[in-house]
This record gives structure tokens, C-alpha cells and sequence, in this order.
């Protein structure tokens, strides 16, 4: 290996070690932080921001998150009673030859 490679190498590893170290400190802010970027970045593409048509202008698109229900919660309605004794009901013929009896 070349020096400036060594260099490289060991220069990646601190800052690995530095990145897990945050991460394993301040892990909800990373996590909070990186939410946030990437909900930007996702506003940002689907608002076009990676169209590039030369001589038109960019058209401008509002970004908005539309959260849409469809239908009403349902209504309450009343359980039938329970009945701790229901009645009895007839109990199938017993076949010798049946597979799944």
C-alpha cells in the first residue's frame, strides 16, 4: 500500500469511530435529524426539484402532505346479550370412513 492510502485509511476509521460514538450518545437526535433531511429531500424531488428542461422555466409546485379519509368512524352499536346457557345444537353423525373426523 502507498502512504497517502494508510493516510486515507486510518483517517476513515476516526471518523467512523467519531460518527459511532454521536450515534451511540445522541441516538434520538440523529435519528430526529435524519427524519427530517430526508422528508426535505423527498419534498424537494417530488416538487421537481431534479427536472432540468433548458429554456423553460422551472414551474413552481407547492409541496404539501394531504392526509385523506374515506369514511366516517363507524357507530357504536350494542352488543347482542350474552347468554351464558345457549342452546344446545345437534352433534353431527360420527363416520368411521370420514378423512377429517
Amino acid at each position: 500500500m502507498y502512504p497517502w492510502e494508510i493516510t486515507i485509511l486510518k483517517l476513515e476509521v476516526a471518523v467512523f469511530d467519531a460518527v459511532d460514538g454521536f450515534v451511540h450518545e445522541q441516538a434520538l437526535v440523529f435519528l430526529m435529524g435524519a427524519i427530517y433531511l430526508l422528508l426535505a429531500l423527498l419534498i424537494c424531488v417530488l416538487a421537481g426539484a431534479l427536472r432540468s428542461r433548458p429554456g423553460q422555466p422551472r414551474p413552481y409546485v407547492r409541496p404539501a402532505i394531504v392526509i385523506q379519509v374515506e369514511n366516517p368512524p363507524p357507530t357504536f352499536t350494542e352488543p347482542p346479550p350474552f347468554d351464558p346457557f345457549p342452546p344446545l345444537r345437534e352433534t353431527a353423525e360420527y363416520d368411521p370412513d370420514d378423512p377429517w373426523d
